[in-house]
């Protein structure tokens, strides 16, 4: 069976949620699978040496200026259609064989309209939508999606197969000095600090945890708040130059697992997320987690975080505090968090993605 794989977020220069599931899991699956052909279709030529080694696949590079997943990649479908076409993101071209997964990752502009500009609200809403009704089978990254997608989209639920994503093995607890000075060095960090790694974005409620933040240091003076993500430092307004905050922009993926591992405690204050992988990320690197009580974080997590009210300041300060102050609590949560991070793996979420992609590509009943 020929597998065709939307490949074009796997080559991007700054991977972070949607990017890593797909570099990630387009390696697992062709680390695995010796039965299928794979062919991934590239938006412009890839990295010299990526995926090199790997029988049985083709890259194809197709590059277009615009709308490339709509005119492109539909025209490559219409031409030469694989058996199975597999989107590892949300949007499913225009043209495609019968036999098309695609995954989604949450429907997060659903909930927070006003947090994207209104194209972009209604192009991920008709994209959705479409690929919801279209596709042959979909994968979401939590029950939480798969709910959303069943209330918002009337997307059966047979229809819907829930594969949790994947934790590198570079994610691991570091002790050594030599890594976190150096990250310390780097970015410039001095003393204990709390870390949040993530889009700045409104839904993530930042400004909420800036707010949390300064009650916290009323109580416990002498730590620093990291702010480690893409985004305008508009979205956090004046705060953006608040004291004892550093804001590190794009974080290397190799310099994470030591700026996890160096934190004090890892703060996810989101309002609305499909699944939380840096929260993941962090309880594998050893360092405890507060989060918001929300239903994909509330999975996902599970008895290994610290939960608390998105919406309410002190309620997100005295989770702070207690994280950072009870020892008690912290080792609990480091070693909940550990135990509960050996369930997420990059092998085990490709295992499951190609026992949809060969379920779809057999026979239709």
């Amino acid at each position: 069976m020929l597998i065709g794989v939307d490949a074009s977020r796997a080559i991007s220069p700054q991977r972070t949620g949607t990017e890593n599931y797909s570099f990630h899991l387009i390696r697992g699956l062709l680390a695995i699978d010796g039965r299928n052909s794979y062919r991934l279709y590239f938006n412009r030529p890839p990295p010299l040496g990526l995926l090199e080694g790997c029988p049985g696949v083709e890259k194809k590079a197709i590059p277009f200026p615009r709308l490339w997943t709509h005119l492109r990649l539909s025209i490559e479908m219409a031409q030469y259609p694989p058996d199975v076409l597999f989107i590892p993101a949300h949007v499913l071209p225009l043209v495609h064989p019968p036999r098309s997964v695609v995954t989604i990752h949450d429907l997060g502009y659903l909930y927070y309209p006003q947090a994207h500009p209104l194209l972009e609200r209604l192009y991920l809403d008709l994209s959705t939508r479409f690929s919801s009704r279209l596709a042959a089978h979909l994968i979401a990254a939590s029950h939480a999606t798969k709910a959303d997608l069943v209330a918002k989209y009337g997307v059966a639920d047979s229809k819907i197969s829930v594969i949790h994503l994947g934790l590198g093995e570079e994610f691991r607890v570091t002790t050594e000095r030599e890594p976190l000075e150096r990250v310390r060095e780097k970015y410039g960090l001095q003393g204990e600090y709390l870390l949040y790694v993530g889009r700045i974005h409104p839904r993530k409620n930042l400004s909420r945890l800036l707010e949390a933040f300064r009650l916290f240091r009323e109580r416990m003076p002498g730590y620093m708040l990291v702010i480690a993500g893409r985004g305008s430092q508009q979205a956090l307004g004046e705060a953006a130059h608040m004291e004892n905050m550093r804001l590190l922009g794009y974080v290397e993926q190799g310099d994470l697992p030591a700026l996890l591992s160096g934190a004090r405690a890892f703060i996810l204050p989101s309002l609305y997320e499909g699944f939380g992988l840096p929260m993941v990320e962090a309880m594998a690197c050893g360092t405890p987690v507060a989060a918001s009580d929300i239903p994909a974080l509330r999975e996902v997590g599970a008895e290994a975080v610290l939960f608390f009210d998105p919406h309410n300041v002190q309620d997100m300060a005295q989770a702070m505090e207690r994280i950072a102050s009870d020892e008690t609590l912290r080792q609990e949560l480091v070693a909940r968090g550990l135990e509960r991070a050996r369930g997420f793996s990059w092998a085990r979420c490709a295992q499951e993605t190609l026992a949809v992609l060969e379920r779809v590509g057999g026979p239709y009943v």
